[in-house]
């Protein structure tokens, strides 16, 4: 194969060329690598051969030899990043939210955990393209709605259909856990929360539902399936994460309850907003959260009016596993403002990579899929990006090149067209 010398500079105007060719060896050298692990290269080279990082050097150290690689990309000081992750996101599940016909992730009934979001996620959506330009190129489809809402899957932002992009299949079931408190307002009208009195009969229905599905789950002769306790079996097995969405601090400590109760491998909390409160709790049950939107208001009347900018660093500093996501309004074209919610949480006591650590390699572990993907380093999965600056500030998040697998995405998409195209034409207009 031909080899590509690729100069930033040239970058744009041979993308065509680079888009369309296949490159097994290709290598990066002089960028500033943020590895997602808390670490940093200041002059990093990577390899990459099949799609796979094959060594981290320095490129202070390292003479590349031309015959060695297809693509040799000189990327003179940019920033490298590992390719962020969007966890519990609607994000290929829905296009146009205010249309009830483009939304597939709520399905009816109360108890759907062989709802499988895997098949319904469409790779064609025109969201996704908007989230890649600003570094997301992994997502977690996840189902809402009901008790149990069904089963997620980890999607790369890139393939041909659903089968392709899949990364992870079926890795967790949701449950919603009954809020203990009823009433409250808005942020514009608050009220006083009270008591939810029927807490104790509906968190009693979702222990009986798994108590049949973990005796379903030890029959070894079964006369009939049940798809609802079938895919419940891994769970118990300790395959399949249980992702129990709690905010409240009776729901988070009755959730770790439910968890021991039945012995969950993998629990994991989403949202955790009272969740600063009970870190001793947290750490000695090993038990992560993926915190809730960090760009949200208080929920209540006497909380501090920056307590979700800072629970990102309350939780960091008492060493409590934890990464951001962005479920809430328009969650799926949102997904793109994951780099700034992490630039929030720096703001607010995290260290930059800590921050990035929140979006990439955290984020992997929590879900399973760290041995491939979340950070930059040496067998992983050529999974990355290169912005002109800091990534996590949205003025200096400009990327212009991306991978997914080691195969080169394109940085564009139909916004920033449109904005190029009457850019063009109102600056020429005398």
């Amino acid at each position: 194969m031909r080899l590509i010398f690729i100069f930033i500079n040239s970058f744009f105007i041979i993308s065509t060329t680079i888009f369309s060719q296949q490159h097994e060896k290709i290598l990066l050298v002089d960028g500033y690598l943020h590895v997602g692990n808390e670490k940093v290269l200041k002059t990093a080279a990577i390899g990459i051969i099949d799609g796979r990082i094959s060594f981290i050097k320095n490129s202070t150290a390292y003479t590349p030899s031309a015959s060695e690689w297809d693509t040799i990309i000189e990327l003179k000081g940019k920033h490298i990043y590992p390719g962020f992750i969007a966890p519990n996101s609607t994000l290929g599940l829905t296009e146009i939210d205010a249309v009830r016909a483009t939304r597939d992730f709520d399905e009816v009934g109360t108890y759907n955990p062989h709802i499988r979001s895997q098949i319904a996620f469409n790779i064609e959506s025109k969201i996704i393209s908007t989230i890649r330009t600003n570094g997301v190129l992994i997502s977690q489809a996840t189902p809402r709605g009901g008790n149990i809402s069904g089963t997620s899957s980890i999607m790369k932002l890139d393939g041909w259909n659903w089968e392709d992009a899949t990364i992870k299949k079926d890795d967790g079931i949701h449950l919603n856990w009954p809020s203990s408190t009823s009433g409250g307002g808005w942020w514009a009208d608050p009220k006083p929360k009270t008591q939810n009195k029927n807490y104790e009969t509906q968190k009693s229905e979702i222990y009986d539902f798994f108590e049949l599905a973990k005796a379903y789950s030890k029959s070894n002769k079964k006369k009939k399936i049940d798809i609802r306790l079938e895919a419940l079996v891994n769970c118990f097995k300790g395959n399949k994460r249980v992702y129990i969405h709690a905010d409240e601090l009776q729901q988070l400590v009755d959730a770790i309850d439910f968890s021991k109760h039945f012995k969950l491998k993998y629990p994991v909390i989403i949202g955790g907003y009272d969740s600063h409160n009970i870190t001793r709790l947290l750490t000695d049950n090993n038990i992560p959260v993926m915190l809730k939107r960090p760009h949200s208001l208080p929920e209540n009347e006497n909380d501090d009016i920056d307590i979700n900018y800072k629970l990102a660093y309350l939780l960091q500093k008492d060493g409590v596993k934890f990464c951001i996501q962005n479920e809430g309004d328009m969650e799926a074209m949102n997904a793109r403002n994951l780099p700034f919610l992490a630039g929030t949480a720096m703001a607010y006591g995290l260290t930059e990579e800590q921050a990035i650590k929140s979006i990439s390699l955290s984020t992997a572990e929590i879900i399973g899929i760290a041995n491939d993907y979340g950070s930059i380093e040496k067998d992983k999965s050529a999974t990355l990006f290169v912005s002109n600056g800091n990534a996590l500030d949205m003025r200096s998040n400009q990327i212009f090149m991306a991978l997914i697998d080691g195969k080169f995405m394109s940085t564009s998409n139909m916004q920033l067209e449109l904005y190029k195209k009457y850019s063009k034409k109102y600056n020429n207009k005398q």
